[in-house]
């Protein structure tokens, strides 16, 4: 009993510590604008002889902005991974530990404060919830096991649906419940295609190739059908995350000027640093509890690289000749072909990332926890990607035609999935982690690296 006691007074002192610290946050903004008159200004007890002091006029106060908790702002951080958001009781542990934060304002400490408190609009118009690399430095030393690291994800993941249009899809990506519903999609689309410019059949159709008789994927679907409709969902997706990235500049602007913060560049003068940073992944070396993450990170960057050279390759050899009158020539590619190159070992890379990745989780459980569905839905989806393009070549090398034709549904199936969701999935943290970046530098509050 007496321990319970113990912990209650702690979580209202917590409490108090965080209502008084907000409300300092927000007396902050109150000033009166009125400085003392210097000697011989109209109303100084200095005034010309002769003449009557004018009247002092009445103190004017700025506007003072009301808190305005966001009750059920709150409830949903908590419920997307952020349950142990209470517990904090404002330390600034979390803070004091992070190697990736900027000395200036650092996070986490004070986004723990605005989400217990709800303040949704600050949250989201705030760089530092994409700077943040989960490296789960403050949840492993969190004396309150607050899991602060958890709750700037859980805010990042609640910011896309204000960012990525239209938000109804990112909450349905999000969602655990609505995943049936948002695989369909994609199932109904390559269905249909195939149907109609298909072989409209799952039963392989083989040709002689080489002097060999081949499983010959083009049969199933077409290549010109495949090309058509991913290269239209990923161009939507671009410009949804183009004007995604539009939203975010705009939001954290208006919240810098709000805060009397002027930027010192534009956002394109940093471009060519942020991407250097992305590929070195540098601030991944700076975790401390997850070091071993950039390591896995950095393999599945360069798997989804080598991939788009595959396929970028393969769109070159199949549509390049006929610019002068030749012959496209589509797959299957011989074995030692540019296109098998690249695609190998880009199948290779992403398999050894994406089962460090999954290793590390599971390393890491008892210090980081496991994750979240936003999270894991990524995981399975990479890991679905590599096993069933794998399994596709191999399946036609081998000649086993039960397996050729389903495997490979599933991995077109899994591409689409990708390409649909990406800018309200969690591959958007790409994007608008390194607009975060971006911002950050031109506000001069980056960390050196």
């Amino acid at each position: 009993m007496a321990d319970e006691n113990v912990e209650k007074s702690e979580e209202t002192a917590g409490a108090g510590e965080a209502q008084a610290e907000a409300a300092a946050a927000e007396e902050s903004v109150v000033a009166t604008a009125n400085p003392e008159p210097e000697s011989g200004e109209p109303g100084a007890e200095g005034a010309p002889e002769g003449e009557s002091p004018a009247a002092e006029p009445a103190a004017q106060e700025a506007p003072a902005r009301m808190i305005q908790p966001d009750i059920k702002f709150v409830r949903e951080v908590m419920g997307s991974g952020g349950n142990d958001l209470k517990k904090c009781f404002q330390c600034a542990s979390c803070s004091v530990v992070c190697n990736v934060t900027p000395d200036d304002h650092p996070f986490p400490r004070k986004e723990m404060m605005w989400a217990q408190w709800g303040l949704k609009e600050k949250l989201i118009a705030n760089p530092d919830i994409w700077l943040c690399h989960q490296c789960n430095d403050c949840t492993a030393q969190c004396p309150r096991d607050a899991k602060p690291g958890r709750v700037m994800q859980a805010v990042a993941k609640m910011s896309i649906p204000s960012l990525s249009k239209p938000g109804f899809l990112a909450k349905g990506v999000g969602s655990p419940t609505a995943l049936l519903l948002m695989t369909a999609i994609p199932v109904i689309i390559l269905a249909l295609v195939i149907g109609v410019l298909g072989g409209g059949s799952f039963t392989p159709e083989r040709e002689v190739l080489g002097g060999v008789e081949q499983i010959v994927y083009n049969n199933f679907m077409k290549t010109i059908a495949i090309d058509i409709v991913f290269s239209t969902f990923f161009i939507l997706g671009i410009l949804v995350l183009a004007l995604g990235v539009r939203n975010y500049w705009g939001m954290m602007k208006a919240h810098a000027d709000r805060e009397g913060i002027r930027l010192k560049t534009g956002g394109l003068a940093q471009v060519g640093p942020v991407l250097s940073e992305i590929i070195t992944h540098k601030r991944f070396g700076k975790c401390d509890e997850t070091k071993d993450r950039k390591t896995s990170h950095l393999f599945i960057f360069y798997s989804f690289g080598l991939l788009f050279a595959a396929t970028a390759v393969s769109v070159l050899y199949t549509y390049g000749p006929l610019l002068w009158g030749g012959e496209g020539t589509h797959s299957p590619f011989p074995t030692i072909h540019p296109v098998k190159f690249f695609g190998y070992t880009g199948a290779a890379a992403g398999v050894i990332g994406i089962g460090l990745i999954t290793i590390n989780r599971f390393k890491h459980q008892q210090k980081t926890g496991m994750g979240s569905y936003f999270d894991w839905l990524l995981i399975v989806l990479v890991i679905v990607l590599m096993f069933t393009g794998i399994g596709s070549a191999a399946f036609r090398k081998l000649d086993i035609g039960v397996l050729a034709y389903p495997t490979y549904f599933v991995h077109l199936v899994a591409v689409l999935f990708l390409f649909m969701y990406a800018p309200f999935s969690k591959m958007a943290h790409m994007v608008y982690r390194g607009t975060a970046m971006a911002f950050a530098r031109a506000a001069g509050r980056d960390t050196p690296m």
